[in-house]
């Protein structure tokens, strides 16, 4: 399984995050996928060594783009992950 396959929500960032973190590159969506490591492996996909206090980081970086509305944008974020978990999930 990859993480493009069949158009899930949220395919995009874990694809991006998978790449970036298999490159060692921090980014939004490779925090993400940190975040998110632990499921997205029990859904057969192969997840990089995650990136240590992938919440905090992820957020500081969100709080430094986008100010006040860093919470929604971390809300958000997680949400589509957890979308794109739950509908892996139901393809298998």
């Amino acid at each position: 399984m990859t993480a493009d396959d069949g158009g899930l929500p949220g395919a995009d960032l874990v694809g991006q995050g998978l790449r970036d973190l298999a490159q060692g590159v921090e980014t939004n969506e490779s925090l993400l996928v940190s975040i998110g490591a632990p499921r997205l492996r029990a859904l057969g996909l192969h997840v990089a060594t995650p990136f240590d206090d992938a919440e905090l980081r992820l957020y500081g970086r969100l709080a430094s783009q986008y100010g006040a509305a860093a919470h929604s944008k971390y809300n958000a974020l997680v949400r589509r992950m957890v979308s794109y978990q739950r509908a892996a999930a139901c393809g298998r």
